[in-house]
């Protein structure tokens, strides 16, 4: 039961949500004390976006190729900046290779690095990505068209003014009570307060897990209850607590944020949108498994169908799978030119906020790592033979 289900979801908070949450709540900061200065800053060095996305997918873990996606969602940087960080991005498998040959990691990761400046270069030049329909389609969120309706309800209330309620009051003074500006200068609600603290918790012990650092001793300190586990659990149930709670579905990485409340409550509601993803991800991984036997060691992954294999691998999202092809690498049983063609298709993390927020641009930027992918698995086939 651990196994199946709660370390799963202690790894969806730990190596997903609080990074995530802290770099959302870092830019949406920056957002509101340095405003328009920042993103006039990016859009004058476009040209750059694309290297900027490869160098950031390229360090280890997901949390760099992440910080892209919030950047494209509000149209700061071009789709090829998001697809130059999905390819350089070797998500949390990239941990696996450093600590199993930090020599094959390094070249690894180099190569990485040239495909995902190659192809987010390619990309924009080709002018390949979701059509302005699609991006116009995927910027009315839920919570927008609500603040539309209500904007039209207003607009008529302005129009014929009701009577003044029975309590004295009156109704378009109500209905401006409930504008969004209005509602952040009441501060957080329990929930999100909630959220933040568990969060401050759970930041060391998100360090732990990153880092690889074995909690038994002081797990054993304490009777036998892991804190890590404790924690991680915690934060993903907070998490799922928050999003059926505020329907955090429509406070998403789109949007301007003004004031320090709204980044804290947009944080909490993003980061609970894309905890519950990555929670029924590695939650559907580890009951496949156990039920199957599956493993991803069934798979043919040498020679050219390795490396169809390896790319085609790297398009289910999340780390899990990535993890386990980096692993059957070291042990021997993958070539190399089958871990690269996975590693350039996979995205890691990054892939599943942009799927849970913008679904048909993920899927198109996933697609497109494929390409790169099978030309790098294919050219290390033939060099290696």
């Amino acid at each position: 039961m651990v196994d199946l289900l709660l370390v799963p979801l202690a790894d969806a908070f730990l190596q997903v949500g609080v990074p995530v949450a802290v770099l959302v709540a870092a830019f949406g900061w920056l957002q509101v004390r340095h405003g328009e200065r920042l993103l006039d800053l990016l859009a004058r060095r476009a040209r750059w976006a694309p290297a900027v996305g490869a160098l950031l997918g390229v360090s280890p873990g997901c949390a760099g190729a992440i910080l892209v996606v919030p950047l494209f969602l509000r149209g700061t940087v071009s789709f090829g900046t998001v697809v130059a960080a999905l390819v350089a991005t070797m998500g949390d498998s990239s941990w696996v290779l450093i600590a199993g040959d930090p020599l094959t990691a390094l070249a690894v990761h180099a190569i990485l690095l040239v495909t995902g400046l190659a192809t987010g270069y390619a990309v924009d030049a080709l002018g390949i990505g979701p059509t302005a329909e699609d991006l116009e389609a995927e910027r009315v969120l839920p919570a927008e068209r609500q603040r539309v309706r209500t904007s039209a309800r207003r607009r008529d209330a302005d129009v014929v003014l009701p009577a003044p309620a029975a309590g004295g009051g009156d109704v378009t003074a109500a209905a401006a009570d409930t504008a969004p500006g209005v509602a952040a200068a009441r501060g957080l609600d329990p929930l999100t307060r909630t959220f933040w603290a568990v969060l401050l918790l759970a930041v060391p012990a998100s360090v732990v897990v990153t880092a690889q650092v074995d909690a038994a001793p002081l797990a054993a300190a304490l009777g036998g209850v892991d804190p890590v586990l404790v924690l991680g659990v915690l934060g993903t149930l907070t998490c799922l607590v928050l999003l059926v709670g505020h329907r955090g579905a429509g406070e998403r990485l789109a949007g301007v944020v003004s004031t320090r409340e709204e980044v804290l409550r947009r944080g909490a509601a993003e980061t609970s949108v894309i905890v519950g993803w990555v929670a029924v991800v590695f939650v559907g991984w580890e009951v496949l498994s156990a039920w199957t036997g599956f493993d991803g060691s069934q798979l043919p992954l040498v020679g050219v169908a390795g490396v169809v294999v390896g790319a085609l691998v790297g398009l289910v999202p999340g780390c899990a799978v990535q993890i386990v092809l980096t692993s059957l690498y070291l042990t021997g049983a993958v070539p190399i030119s089958t871990l690269l063609a996975n590693a350039v298709s996979q995205d890691g993390d990054a892939l599943i906020p942009l799927l849970a927020l913008r679904r048909r641009s993920a899927l198109l930027a996933s697609a497109v790592t494929v390409v790169p992918a099978l030309m790098v698995g294919g050219l290390a086939l033939l060099l290696t033979r």
